[in-house]
Formats: C-alpha cells, sequence, structure tokens
C-alpha cells in the first residue's frame, strides 16, 4: 500500500463522491486532509468519520466560484497543518442539454464552477506554493473533455479547458516548484447526473453511470499514484476508464 504520511492536501467537492473518495482513501494512507464543499454538515460528518478511524481531517466550507473561498481555503489549511502539498480540484457540474435547448443559465454554471473554479483555485494555491518552494495541483478533468458527445458540448468545452490551462501551467513550471496532474474519468458512479434538467437525460446518464460506471474509489486511487510520487516526478495526466470485456 502506498504510504502518503506527511502529506497536507486539501479538496474541493469533497461532500460525495470522487472528492469524498479521494478524501478518505488519502488520510487511510497518512495524508492529512482539509474537506472543502458549500454542503457543511455533509463534510463536517465526513471528517469526523475519518478522525474516528485515526486519520487526520478537517474541513472548510467553500464555493468554488468565490476566488476569496479559495483563498481562505488555503490559508485555513496551512494555519491547521503549516502548509499546503497539494490541492486537489475536484469541484464540477453536469447540467448538461443540447445546445439548441438554449440553456444559458446551465451553460454559465458550468463555466463558473468547472472552469472557473479551478482557475480560482490556481490563483489562491500558486503563491503559497511559489512561498514554500513546492506544490502539487491535481484537477478532476474527463474524458469528455477529449471527445464530445451529444448534449455535452458546454461540459467538454470546460474540460478541455481545463485540460489546457493544466497544460499551459506544466509548461511554465520548468523550475521544478510546481507539478501538476490532470486526472480524466470516463462514467463515474456518482450524482452528477443530479444536476441536468430534463428528466430523459439524466435517466439516461444514471443508466449509463450504472452500466458503464467505475467507483469513485478508482478515481482516488489515480489522485494517490499521482500524489505520493517524489518531488522529482511528474505525473502530467491519468486517464481513468472501465476495462470492457467482451
Amino acid at each position: 500500500m502506498l504510504s502518503l504520511n506527511g502529506k497536507i492536501v486539501a479538496i474541493t467537492g469533497a461532500s460525495g463522491g470522487i472528492g469524498e473518495a479521494t478524501a478518505r482513501l488519502l488520510a487511510q494512507r497518512g495524508a492529512a486532509v482539509v474537506l472543502a464543499a458549500r454542503r457543511s454538515e455533509r463534510i463536517d460528518a465526513i471528517a469526523q468519520d475519518i478522525r474516528e478511524k485515526g486519520g487526520r481531517a478537517a474541513t472548510c466550507v467553500v464555493d468554488v466560484t468565490k476566488a476569496e473561498d479559495l483563498r481562505r481555503l488555503v490559508s485555513t489549511t496551512v494555519e491547521r497543518y503549516g502548509r499546503i502539498d497539494v490541492l486537489v480540484n475536484n469541484a464540477g457540474i453536469a447540467p448538461i442539454s443540447p445546445l439548441a435547448d438554449l440553456d444559458t443559465e446551465g451553460w454559465s454554471a458550468m463555466i463558473d464552477v468547472n472552469l472557473r473554479g479551478m482557475l480560482n483555485g490556481v490563483a489562491a494555491a500558486l503563491p503559497v506554493f511559489r512561498e514554500q518552494g513546492k506544490g502539487h495541483l491535481v484537477s478532476i478533468v474527463s474524458v469528455a473533455g477529449l471527445s464530445v458527445s451529444p448534449s455535452m458540448a458546454v461540459y467538454a468545452a470546460t474540460k478541455n479547458a481545463v485540460r489546457t490551462v493544466h497544460e499551459g501551467l506544466r509548461t511554465e513550471s520548468t523550475d521544478g516548484v510546481v507539478r501538476t496532474t490532470a486526472i480524466s474519468p470516463g462514467y463515474i458512479r456518482t450524482d452528477l447526473a443530479d444536476s441536468m434538467a430534463d428528466p430523459d437525460l439524466r435517466l439516461r446518464t444514471r443508466e449509463n453511470m450504472d452500466a458503464m460506471g467505475i467507483p469513485p474509489a478508482a478515481v482516488a486511487r489515480a489522485v494517490a499514484f499521482a500524489v505520493e510520487q517524489p518531488d522529482d516526478v511528474e505525473i502530467g495526466e491519468i486517464n481513468v476508464r472501465p476495462t470492457v470485456q467482451a
């Protein structure tokens, strides 16, 4: 089993799904985790459960669309544990629909959470990483950013943009201070479909997740693998997809 003893990791979108699974796994493997999300009662309950099992966990209520909330998450992590080694940008939403539906509110929400939320994390973490002399930015992207499916154009655009930002940051980080990892899952069994307004599309997405999805813990293991690497090793991108057997 990998050991993450001594690592300090902040995770957005940690109230369920991939974020919760990542917090639980990293804490189990020795990291101190700070769970961030809008649902305070949920992250408090998860953190309490982690502590009762011998792990180290704290919480911070965060709306990733607000830059000041991400700055507060980073400062809270540093105040609590002395530094921040890793920021996992995981918060995301997917109110997908055909472009012809003209769901401009849904488009704006995906841009604000998926892209702007990630950029707010970058803006909050980079100055601290540079002051510390090192830091690791991990973002949960999506294979949707590589191949566009019907009804997913705007969602895919936000995820492709996140991947582009990551690649830009990687090319700019030539001094070895900042490491970046983009993790792109396929279908994951989470409640992401709940944000879809169209009931038929929501049902189809849930069915696909049940039929082809992999558990959030699989993505958490990919995060753990990237985070536990030595400082001179960078895992730039990991794709996490189910294996289909005939």
